[in-house]
């Protein structure tokens, strides 16, 4: 029947039959597709993700005291992505690979042999038309809204990040509306439903944009996220967080804003009554853009016995890394501020030499939002500067260098628990190739 087929489309023969062996289930999905979809043009692409990344870190996360030593690695993702789409039908496949150079099990006869488990799948998912305008989304696949401040890619993260989920996908003019629903297990479980009580066990999502302009977008999102109280107990606590995101473009100056409210109930069955804003402007003059921005989330006064309502704002799955400095201080603001939320005042600039070269300068002051009984009563933090230089030699490579350093305050010194740090600092280069291999039209 294989080689009937074979003739029929004219492929060439096989040099061997291992390699037979190996083509035949691709080729058989090749078939099934084109047997259902046959009328229909399809496009057909398989495209990889190749990202190193030299980092040393010395005050990295943490301030660091006199006399540590500055640790130094190379990181690696290695993604190679498979899509297929119609008019009817969208399929993508990623696997990748991330691991830290010579994380090797060391053998004395050969060098190396085996290494940490780093091969996992990013992303598997399926679309499927079920409407004018309609598409339901299954499987493993990202999701990315708004300025992403709570469902986010994460893309600094080596590993990335995507969810298990449901997406109900409408367009129609002018608009865009989501509906996205997930239910976490840790296997085949024959009885209970316990899960770990710091990641979510059920994300419930709707978000609705509308396209007010050419130039103005707004949008509304209501995300339900369930808890369990801990990883023996089949309770579940729902958080629900309500907010606006809006983004408008005159000319040169761009202005983007959010503001965002939890209520419901956090993974204790206390109260929640939280509160997220960012706003941003920039303008653009020339090669230069600049502009400036505050960030606040909310904080506890109280945290012991006597608070009534949780005031800490929790940012699910959004994005730290992009949003509160690349040193990464803030990114679990339950330790990190001792529940005392944070405020970031930050401006930037950024110059663009040529269309391959450009540099970006962003510097942040942090305080706390809120003092309580486990702060210091001084909120000032300290200053961050990012320094990003990129330099995109090609349409599907480039390379990126940042240094980083903060300046703390004896607050920050406090909270970390690090008495007289040094000066802290961080540098990486990032080399990040996106090549597409194959591309192909479908008849």
């Amino acid at each position: 029947m294989y080689n009937i087929i074979r003739q029929a489309l004219k492929l060439p023969r096989r040099q061997n039959q291992i390699t037979l062996k190996m083509s035949k289930p691709a080729f058989i999905l090749f078939i099934i597709l084109v047997f259902f979809t046959g009328n229909l043009y399809a496009q057909f692409t398989v495209d990889a993700q190749y990202r190193n990344r030299f980092e040393f870190r010395d005050g990295y996360k943490k301030l660091v005291t006199e006399g540590s030593t500055p640790a130094a690695f190379i990181s690696q993702r290695t993604r190679f992505s498979i899509g297929y789409e119609n008019d009817l039908l969208k399929l993508k496949f990623t696997p990748q690979d991330v691991r830290v150079w010579g994380d090797e099990q060391l053998s004395s006869s050969t060098g190396v042999f085996g290494d940490n488990a780093s091969l996992d799948l990013f992303e598997a998912f399926i679309q499927l038309k079920t409407g004018k305008k309609v598409w339901l989304s299954v499987g493993r696949q990202q999701l990315v809204y708004d300025n992403q401040r709570i469902l986010a890619a994460r893309n600094w993260n080596q590993n990335g990040i995507a969810y298990d989920a449901v997406v109900f996908k409408w367009n129609p003019e002018n608009w865009k509306i989501h509906i996205g629903s997930s239910w976490n297990s840790t296997g085949e479980n024959s009885s209970d439903n316990f899960y770990d009580p710091k990641r979510i066990k059920s994300l419930n999502f709707l978000w609705a944009q509308h396209e007010l302009s050419e130039n103005w977008d707004f949008s509304v999102s209501h995300i339900v996220s369930g808890v369990t109280g801990s990883e023996t107990e089949n309770k579940l606590y729902f958080r629900q967080t309500a907010g606006l995101f809006t983004t408008c473009i005159q000319g040169d100056f761009t202005f983007s804003g959010n503001i965002y409210y939890q209520f419901g109930k956090n993974n204790s069955g206390q109260k929640v009554s939280a509160t997220l804003a960012d706003f941003e402007t920039a303008l653009k003059t020339g090669k230069l853009t600049s502009g400036l921005g505050l960030s606040y989330l909310s904080g506890n006064k109280i945290t012991n016995t006597q608070m009534k309502r949780d005031h800490l704002f929790d940012v699910l799955y959004g994005a730290r890394h992009r949003v509160y400095g690349g040193m990464d201080y803030f990114t679990s603001f339950n330790s990190q501020t001792r529940e005392g939320g944070l405020a970031d005042y930050y401006f930037f600039f950024d110059i663009k030499f040529s269309g391959k070269t450009s540099l970006r300068n962003t510097g942040h002051y942090f305080r706390l939002a809120q003092t309580n009984e486990n702060t210091p009563d001084n909120k000032n933090l300290g200053y961050e500067n990012d320094l990003v230089l990129k330099y995109k030699f090609s349409e599907w490579g480039a390379l990126e260098c940042g240094y980083l350093f903060f300046l703390p305050t004896a607050a920050l010194e406090t909270v970390q628990g690090v008495p007289n740090s040094k000066f802290s600092q961080f540098f990486y280069m990032q080399l990040t190739v996106t090549p597409v291999l194959f591309q192909a039209g479908l008849k």
